[in-house]
């Protein structure tokens, strides 16, 4: 029993080994094979066909930068984390990701060992860098760039809607918006353009635009442009509304996320301040917990703990983040 809870201080070791270790392999990226900078990487398509003027090979390398085949399946038999890749919004391929993530294992596996010495723990690093963290990392990036997409979106039907006034087709009405947008939405609605372009149909080509970023609001587009393809309408005046109902909740998420702040800002403190105060008497005091830091109790005593703060973190959580 008193081996299932054996504490070393080292475990501490395991968790920065590994951020540093993917760290260390995403600024390699950087460095070396994203040559061009953010800033410049506005438009990614646009700067796409400034080297390649055939539209298909564009529309392919997109593909191929965000995991997919080249007619748009999935690569890997898994569709969740397909799915997680393809939302993300990472443009570095699938071969790439993986190889960042075992880097990534390798140099925790090998820190470890250089730091301590025992394999089991190395094995656990590891793991930690080559399946937990970049799951969260994924979760990160695919939540910020469906904010970011969220936020262009009521410009893009703005856009889309002086153009059908203008008596412009929607597929160019679409082609405008990946033209004069930044991405992430001017990819996607360039993506969109190419896939029409190439034989798909306006509806098939929305769908698959949800499919790659997964917001909430692209349902009522794709279906208010795939309804009216099919029965004819007003489609600008649809769009227009449209584009004011989106508007509006995206106000009032900002104004709940502003009045919750209060509430997750509570949550952190309370959170950290157990954790805080446990490591300055600790480092202040290193005898204060001594005669009872190895005792089975006492270490079945904070695991409990651990686990009860993690239920109250996440209801905590779950009341102060809700959608609209």
């Amino acid at each position: 029993m008193s081996h299932l809870f054996d504490f070393n201080p080292v475990y501490l070791i395991y968790l920065l080994v590994g951020l540093s270790a993917a760290t260390f392999a995403e600024g390699f990226y950087l460095l070396f094979w994203n040559k061009a900078s953010y800033r410049q990487n506005i438009n990614r398509r646009l700067q796409v066909m400034d080297k390649k003027p055939d539209r298909e090979s564009v529309l392919v390398q997109l593909r191929r930068e965000r995991g997919l085949t080249a007619s748009g399946d999935y690569r890997l038999p898994l569709v969740n984390f397909n799915q997680l890749v393809l939302q993300s919004g990472l443009s570095i391929g699938l071969n790439r990701l993986i190889l960042v993530v075992v880097l990534a294992m390798v140099g925790a596996f090998a820190a470890t060992m250089i730091f301590e010495g025992r394999a089991l723990h190395a094995f656990g690093a590891a793991l930690f860098c080559g399946l937990v963290l970049p799951f969260l990392v994924l979760k990160f990036l695919r939540s910020r760039r469906q904010k970011q997409f969220a936020a262009q979106f009521p410009d893009a039907i703005d856009i889309i809607v002086r153009s059908l006034r203008a008596g412009h087709p929607v597929p160019i009405a679409i082609n405008m918006v990946a033209r004069e947008l930044p991405d992430p939405i001017g990819s996607e609605f360039g993506t969109v353009t190419d896939e029409i372009t190439y034989g798909a149909d306006l509806e098939t080509a929305m769908r698959n635009l949800y499919f790659r970023v997964g917001t909430d609001d692209l349902p009522l587009f794709v279906t208010a442009v795939a309804i009216q393809g099919s029965t004819g309408g007003n489609l600008g005046e649809i769009l227009q509304n449209l584009s004011s109902v989106i508007r509006l909740r995206f106000k009032m998420r900002r104004k709940i996320r502003a009045l919750a702040a209060e509430g997750r800002a509570s949550a952190l403190i309370l959170s950290s301040l157990p954790i805080g105060m446990f490591a300055v008497i600790n480092f202040l005091v290193p005898s204060f917990y001594a005669s009872v830091w190895h005792e089975d109790l006492t270490k079945i005593a904070l695991v409990l703990a651990g686990c009860w703060m993690g239920v109250g973190n996440v209801i905590m959580y779950r009341m102060v983040n809700f959608r609209i």
